[in-house]
């Protein structure tokens, strides 16, 4: 054979191996990008206390993008309406975690729209339980830390069954959230020895969970937002609730509460005690534990002050 064709042949077959090689790169490189397109998973929370959660169960959890539907300073979802660009963001989820109880009103409708996509209720099964649970309450149940622990469960069952390798992780996370929970849960049942059976009233339905874990009573609620207008009759009711209780207090959110908060403590000396109701913040995963022990803080400082 002359040198010039082993020298094409040669050639030939080094271009041969050549492009094997860069075929077999392709591949691999397409399905590594592919495998990394399946792992990546999106989901979004409907508002800013689901949003606390999930952010602690999926700390240092691979291939995972959480997003927050509404804005950080929302608050309850009673009036909020979906719009174009919501519904753009949850065309991109795999998974939506909600509330429930009827939280979001607009969860029909996003079912509707994408009947395929995961949805989590973090008050799953709770009409079940062996105590009664309102929908009232339930529909603000994080103010609740024995609630609250049984929504972080839920919600990490649900993300277990959609992330099955990252289970360990899920798990890991759930147990060390819950075990700050648990502190704010022995924190209730301490503070519930001495305040149970008192008279409350509230300024916010979102305070229903937060007064009944306590133990208190409620004797009357307005529940008082941004848009509401309060009328002398209702005053005047407020003062009779006042005026027909022997030991009473006010929970009130703080501005919504503010004006008639003052206004009760002044006409009748009564202690008035401006509560978070944790649905507004920035994005910090401690928030729920620090805001929750600020709210206990002001239950015990109030004991301290009638006790001293």
């Amino acid at each position: 054979m002359s040198n010039k064709y082993v020298y094409s042949f040669v050639m030939l077959a080094v271009i041969t191996v050549i492009l094997a090689g860069i075929t077999g790169i392709y591949r691999n490189n397409t399905k590594e990008e592919k495998k990394a397109a399946q792992e990546n998973i999106t989901v979004i929370t409907s508002f800013y206390p689901m949003y606390i959660a999930a952010d602690n169960l999926l700390q240092g959890v691979d291939g995972v993008t959480l997003q927050n539907l509404s804005e950080p300073q929302t608050g309850c979802l009673h009036d909020f309406q979906l719009t174009p660009e919501d519904m753009k963001l949850l065309s991109t989820a795999d998974v939506f975690v909600i509330n429930g109880s009827g939280a979001e009103t607009f969860i029909a409708d996003v079912i509707k729209q994408y009947p395929k996509l995961k949805v989590i209720d973090a008050t799953k099964n709770f009409e079940n339980l062996s105590s009664h649970i309102d929908e009232e309450t339930a529909m603000h149940a994080w103010m609740d830390p024995y609630l609250y622990g049984l929504e972080i469960k839920n919600i990490s069952d649900g993300l277990k069954g959609v992330l099955k390798e990252q289970e360990t992780e899920l798990t890991g996370n759930e147990k060390t959230y819950l075990s700050q929970i648990k502190k704010l849960q022995n924190r209730v049942k301490s503070l519930r020895q001495t305040l149970k059976g008192r008279d409350v009233i509230l300024f916010s339905e979102a305070y229903l969970g937060f007064a009944d874990t306590l133990g208190l009573n409620n004797v009357y609620l307005m529940d008082l937002d941004e848009e509401r207008q309060v009328s002398s009759g209702e005053v005047a009711k407020v003062m009779n609730a006042i005026e027909e209780s022997k030991d009473v207090f006010v929970l009130a959110e703080d501005p919504y509460g503010k004006d008639l908060g003052t206004t009760v403590k002044k006409e009748r000396d009564v202690e008035v005690l401006y509560i978070d109701t944790l649905t507004r913040g920035d994005y910090n995963r401690h928030r729920y534990v620090e805001g929750m022990q600020a709210n206990l803080d002001l239950i015990k400082e109030l004991i301290e002050r009638e006790t001293h």
